[in-house]
């Protein structure tokens, strides 16, 4: 496994990146033996106040592992990037054992109702007539049923994301709302 490690600002000595290397690896044979490889950044931290960590580990079929951390000490910053990468690893592994072991025939029969609930009553303030654009990516949409698109959401650690349903042949979006929970948007039938 290639674990490419960094200092943005930083001086990454030979013992923190024997360290990360040593546990990218171990994380990856216990977890998910297919991993292409890592990088891990390490960065001052705001106002120069200790020392920030991420970690990017690219893994089979377009599933990116991020996560961020900081700490008084690059080792402290690391360690706890690396528990987040670790639970993200472990929630992935369960997903798919579950999935292995329910259904027949391996086939998952979905049933959703869709709720609105009510705006929030708080005054918003008007939209600025054109918005500026932050950023704009170009990504693979996957093929994905609604709870590999959930489990993808939450391995790529983002808010959304846009997928084909395998079971529908349309493209469908699921995001975390506010309080926690998973929506998903599916079109209508014509």
């Amino acid at each position: 496994m290639d674990v490419r490690v960094a200092g943005h600002q930083v001086e990454t000595g030979e013992s923190l990146q024997e360290h990360v290397s040593t546990r990218i690896e171990a994380l990856s044979e216990k977890y998910f033996s297919r991993a292409i490889g890592a990088n891990v950044t390490f960065g001052k931290g705001p106002h120069d106040n200790g020392f920030t960590c991420d970690i990017v580990a690219p893994v089979a079929n377009g599933v990116v592992l991020k996560a961020s951390n900081r700490g008084p000490e690059a080792r402290v910053a690391f360690e706890g990037a690396a528990d987040k990468i670790e639970r993200q690893l472990r929630r992935y592994v369960s997903r798919l054992r579950e999935r292995k072991g329910g259904g027949a025939n391996g086939a998952e029969v979905l049933e959703a109702g869709y709720t609105v609930f009510a705006a929030s009553p708080d005054v918003e303030e008007p939209a600025p007539e054109h918005p500026p654009i932050i950023a704009e990516t170009r990504v693979d949409i996957p093929e994905a049923s609604v709870s590999d698109a959930v489990m993808l959401m939450d391995l790529r650690n983002t808010g959304a994301l846009m997928f084909r349903n395998s079971g529908t042949g349309t493209y469908n979006m699921v995001y975390r709302r506010e309080d926690g929970t998973i929506g998903w948007v599916e079109p209508k039938a014509a």
